[in-house]
C-alpha cells in the first residue's frame, strides 16, 4: 500500500498574503521609526515643502523599533478621547465624492467634520477647521511613516492667536484642543494602515519639538522616543469611519503619537492607501 504524504497547509496569513481583497486585522508585529537625534547636537527641524538650497529635508533620523500592534476592531467603545487621546466613530456617506478640489472639500467636507466635533467631542462649543492634508501613494504628500504628534503645546497656543488673535488671550483662559480627524479615501485600508499610541502609556520626556518649517513660517511638530508605549490600530477602516486623534488638550494634557506602518501581511498587489486628515481647533 503506498504511503501518503500530506504537506502542511501554509499559515492562513501566508495564504492571504497572496489574495489581492484580504484586509490584515488582529494583532501584528512590525517595526516603527522613532527619533534618533541630529549627530551634530543642533536643534531638529524638518522642511515642510522643498528646503533652501544647501539644507537638507530633515537634519535628524529615525532608529527602527520593533512593536506589537493591537487591533480595536470590535473593541472601540474601550478607548475614550479624554482616557486614551483617540475614539472612532460610524457616520454616513460624505457629501463629498471626489476630494481634489481644495475649495468643494471646504465646502461639502468640512461641515460634516465640525459637526461630527461637536456632536461627539466631549464639552466642545466651538470648532475651528484649521488645516487638512490629502495623502495618496502619487502626490507630494505621501503617508508619514516616522511616529509624531502633529501639535506642540507651543504650537497649539500659536495656532489660536494665528487664527483668531482678537480672542485668543480669553480663548486661551479655557480648555483648547487640537483634534485631527482622519478617515480613508478608498477604504477598505489594506496598505499603510496608522497606528496609535495610548496616551496613557508614555510620559512626556519621550517627546521631543521639532521645527517645522513652512515657506512663511515655522511651527513645531513632536517627535517621540521610544518608551513603552501600548500601540493600537483600526483594521480595514472603511469610509464611513472617523478616527479622532487628540494631538493637544489643555486640560488633560493626552496627546496621541500616530504613525503609518508596514503591515507584513499586506497583500500583493494592495491597493495603496488614500486619506484625509482634518485639523481642528475644539474650544470647550
Amino acid at each position: 500500500m503506498a504511503t501518503q504524504t500530506q504537506t502542511a497547509a501554509a499559515p492562513p496569513q501566508m495564504q492571504a498574503s497572496h489574495d489581492s481583497s484580504y484586509i490584515p486585522r488582529g494583532t501584528v508585529s512590525t517595526k516603527l521609526n522613532f527619533y534618533a537625534p541630529p549627530k551634530d547636537g543642533s536643534k531638529p527641524f524638518n522642511y515642510v515643502e522643498k528646503p533652501p538650497e544647501g539644507q537638507p529635508q530633515r537634519n535628524f533620523s529615525d532608529v527602527e523599533i520593533p512593536v506589537t500592534i493591537h487591533d480595536i476592531r470590535g473593541q472601540e467603545s474601550n478607548f475614550e478621547l479624554d482616557t486614551n487621546a483617540f475614539a472612532t466613530l460610524t457616520t454616513g456617506p460624505s457629501a463629498e465624492k471626489d476630494f481634489t478640489d481644495d475649495m468643494s472639500i471646504k465646502k461639502n467636507y468640512f461641515p460634516e467634520v465640525e459637526e461630527l466635533l461637536l456632536k461627539n467631542v466631549p464639552g466642545a462649543k466651538r470648532i475651528l477647521l484649521f488645516d487638512h492634508t490629502i495623502r495618496r501613494a502619487i502626490g507630494d504628500r505621501n503617508p508619514v511613516t516616522r511616529v509624531h504628534i502633529d501639535q506642540t503645546k507651543a504650537s497649539a497656543t500659536a495656532r489660536v492667536y494665528h487664527h483668531l488673535p482678537e480672542e485668543a488671550e480669553t480663548l486661551l483662559k479655557g480648555r483648547v484642543r487640537i483634534i485631527n480627524v482622519w478617515r480613508p479615501l478608498n477604504g477598505p485600508v489594506q496598505h499603510t494602515p496608522l497606528a496609535f499610541a495610548d496616551s496613557q502609556t508614555f510620559k512626556d520626556d519621550a517627546l521631543i519639538g521639532i521645527e517645522h518649517r513652512y515657506p512663511d513660517r515655522t511651527g513645531e511638530t513632536a517627535a517621540v522616543r521610544h518608551e513603552n508605549e501600548q500601540w493600537y490600530y483600526w483594521s480595514g477602516m472603511e469610509n464611513n469611519e472617523r478616527l479622532f486623534l487628540e494631538c493637544f488638550d489643555s486640560e488633560k494634557g493626552e496627546r496621541v503619537p500616530h504613525t503609518a506602518f508596514s503591515d507584513p501581511r499586506t497583500p500583493e498587489g494592495a491597493r495603496q492607501r488614500e486619506s484625509i486628515e482634518v485639523r481642528a481647533l475644539v474650544f470647550g
